[in-house]
């Protein structure tokens, strides 16, 4: 189970993971991004705060998402 740090917000620290993930190609451009479920059953958050971490990534643009498929990783400039 993932330690959380507890003076930072959760949802920050899981979009931290997600966002080192993708800058070390773990998840690579185009590729699909954890889902609320895997997100909640991986780090143990509930289902809000993982929609929060998807929010924040895609409001980052590093991900996009495909209604009824998913968020995937952007195709970084």
């Amino acid at each position: 189970m993932f330690e959380f740090a507890p003076d930072i917000p959760r949802w920050r620290q899981v979009a931290d993971v997600i966002r080192q993930r993708i800058a070390d190609g773990t998840y690579p451009p185009r590729s699909r991004v954890p889902s609320v479920v895997q997100l909640t059953e991986e780090f143990g958050i509930a289902n809000a705060t993982a929609h929060k971490v998807l929010q924040a990534l895609r409001t980052e643009g590093l991900t996009y998402t495909e209604p009824g498929l998913g968020s995937f990783v952007a195709q970084q400039k």
